[in-house]
C-alpha cells in the first residue's frame, strides 16, 4: 500500500504573517525527530521559503554540522491554471508517497494553487500577526461593540477546501491551528480583545488557538544563514545562545507537539 504522509499546510491570506519562518522551523523540527519531511513552495513568486532552503544548502559546513534537509520542490505559477495544479497535483502525490511528513507553504494572496494547497491539509497552520489589522482576515468586526460581525474572506476559503475534500472523498475534518504570532510581553487592551475575539471566533468557525512566535531579531538574523533555532546548540558563526532563545525554542517546541507528531517532552 502507497504511503500517505501527514500534510501541514502553512497558510494564510495575508502577507507579512512569517509563513515561511513558521514553516522552515517545522520543517527542520520534524526532521530533528527523524521524519522524513518533503516540502512545496506554492508561493514561489516571492519564494522565501525556497530561499531560506537555498541558503542551507549553500552551508559549506552543511555536512560537517549535521544539518539537515526536506526533499524540496518550488512550484512558480505560469497562469496556465490547468498546468500549475496538475503539477502541483504530480508533486503532492510523489512527495505524499516518500515522505513521513509534506509541509506545504502557500502564498499570501487568494490564489488558485492556495486553494487547491488548501485543500491537501491534514493540518493547517494560520500565523496571524497579534492585531485587530490582521484579525480582519478571518473576521469582521464591529469597531463600536467590538463583536463579531461574521466570518471573512480567508475563514470562508478553508470551508471551501473543507468541501473540496469531502467531494475527492477524503474525510473533511482538518485539525485547524491559528498562531498569534509576535505577541507583545506587555497586557495592552489590544491583546486582550484579540484573545476575546479569537476564543469567539474559534467556537464558531473551529480552529484551535496557540501561541506562535515571537517578536524576535534572531528570526531574521539566521535567514540568509539558512539556520533555524534548532541548530544553535552547534553555536555557529557565534550566535549566543540566550534567554529569549530559549523562550523562542520553547513557542517553536508547543506548535510542534500541538500538531501531535511528536510525543509532548517532559517538565
Amino acid at each position: 500500500m502507497t504511503r500517505r504522509a501527514h500534510i501541514i499546510v502553512v497558510g494564510n491570506e495575508k502577507g507579512g504573517t512569517g509563513k515561511s519562518t513558521v514553516s522552515m522551523h517545522l520543517i527542520v523540527s520534524l526532521l530533528e525527530q527523524g521524519l522524513s519531511v518533503g516540502s512545496i513552495d506554492i508561493d514561489a513568486r516571492q519564494a522565501t521559503l525556497t530561499r531560506y532552503i537555498r541558503n542551507r544548502e549553500a552551508r559549506k559546513d552543511l555536512a560537517e554540522l549535521g544539518l539537515k534537509l526536506p526533499e524540496h520542490v518550488a512550484l512558480p505559477p505560469t497562469h496556465d491554471r490547468g498546468a500549475d495544479e496538475a503539477r502541483l497535483v504530480e508533486t503532492f502525490e510523489r512527495l505524499a508517497a516518500r515522505h513521513d511528513v509534506v509541509v506545504i507553504d502557500t502564498p499570501g494572496s487568494d490564489h488558485y494553487l492556495s486553494l487547491l494547497g488548501h485543500s491537501f491539509a491534514d493540518t493547517l497552520v494560520t500565523p496571524l500577526n497579534d492585531s485587530l489589522i490582521d484579525l480582519d482576515v478571518l473576521a469582521q468586526v464591529e469597531p463600536g461593540t467590538m463583536k463579531i460581525r461574521r466570518p471573512s474572506h480567508y475563514a470562508e476559503m478553508v470551508w471551501e477546501t473543507k468541501k473540496a475534500r469531502a467531494m475527492r472523498g477524503e474525510k473533511a475534518v482538518v485539525d485547524w491551528i491559528v498562531l498569534r504570532n509576535r505577541l507583545s510581553n506587555l497586557d495592552a487592551r489590544n491583546k486582550r480583545d484579540m484573545e476575546k475575539l479569537l476564543a469567539e471566533l474559534a467556537k464558531r468557525v473551529g480552529f484551535r488557538v496557540i501561541p506562535g512566535l515571537g517578536e524576535r531579531v534572531i528570526y531574521r538574523s539566521m535567514f540568509l544563514e539558512g539556520l533555524t533555532l534548532l541548530d544553535l546548540r552547534h553555536n555557529i558563526l557565534g550566535f549566543e545562545f540566550n534567554l529569549s532563545h530559549v523562550a523562542a525554542r520553547q513557542e517553536l517546541r508547543t506548535l510542534v507537539e500541538a500538531i501531535g507528531l511528536v510525543r509532548p517532552s517532559g517538565p
